[in-house]
């Protein structure tokens, strides 16, 4: 590794958003960990990178487990040496069906993911990142339009992404005496294997049913890009690329 490689860590990189984002910092020089919890999704991933498949590192993670990102950060720091850039991605959603009717397990699991995930892999970044040289980085944690309003029968999701705002909010404050900045991306209708359905129809507030339009996921991996290539005396705390046409801005 190159003294002036800059080294990004992505969740969730095996598919969707952190898949474009992962494939976006490597054609842009970056080594890059990958990170999930499937092996053939990562090794997909560090393919279809072509020659910049030498500077892609496979990881298989759950970051619900503490001891499994203590060692993601480990075998990260091992491979290339330091942290510049943390894209917190991972994230799961529950069945879309009334609050009353999830069970403990499936809220359980959209927490233990979505926040107490994120909350451990940017824990491992800030110990890494404040005790290297030079030190400092960027942590990047992927919110969404639900950070700001729900969609009906998400209350799940909806509260873990609106428990991320405050995480960055935290992250940003804490992290300035060790020159680390915190960046939060809200995405609104990416179009990727989870967000199919919202050309075929999904549930509106008022009840109905309606298609939504999307936007290419490469759009959100450029935002990833452009904000991981801030310099760190520059910020920008929160940023929302969606679908312009999506019913975001006055939903329900």
């Amino acid at each position: 590794m190159n003294p002036t490689d800059r080294v990004a860590l992505v969740t969730g990189g095996g598919t969707g958003i952190g898949r474009a984002a992962a494939l976006a910092l490597l054609a842009d020089g970056y080594c890059v960990a990958l990170a999930g919890r499937r092996r053939e999704h990562l090794e997909q991933t560090a393919s279809d990178a072509g020659p910049a498949r030498s500077r892609a590192l496979v990881v298989p993670t759950d970051v619900t487990d503490p001891l499994a990102v203590v060692a993601l950060f480990l075998r990260t720091r091992e491979a290339f040496g330091r942290l510049d850039v943390l894209f917190n991605n991972a994230g799961r959603g529950a069945p879309p069906i009334p609050m009353e009717d999830l069970t403990f397990d499936e809220w359980k699991s959209v927490v233990d993911v979505n926040l107490t995930g994120m909350f451990l892999c940017a824990q491992e970044a800030i110990r890494m990142m404040k005790s290297q040289t030079p030190r400092g980085g960027r942590i990047i944690n992927n919110g969404s339009i639900s950070a700001h309003a729900p969609r009906p029968d998400s209350a799940p999701y909806t509260a873990t992404k609106h428990a991320v705002t405050g995480l960055t909010k935290c992250i940003s404050l804490d992290g300035r005496k060790h020159d680390i900045a915190c960046s939060q991306i809200d995405v609104g209708n990416a179009l990727t294997d989870l967000s199919a359905k919202m050309q075929t129809g999904v549930p509106q507030a008022d009840g109905s049913l309606e298609v939504e339009p999307v936007i290419e996921v490469a759009h959100v991996a450029r935002a990833v890009v452009y904000v991981a290539n801030l310099p760190l005396d520059t910020n920008v705390p929160f940023m929302t690329i969606m679908a312009t046409k999506m019913p975001f801005v006055g939903r329900g």
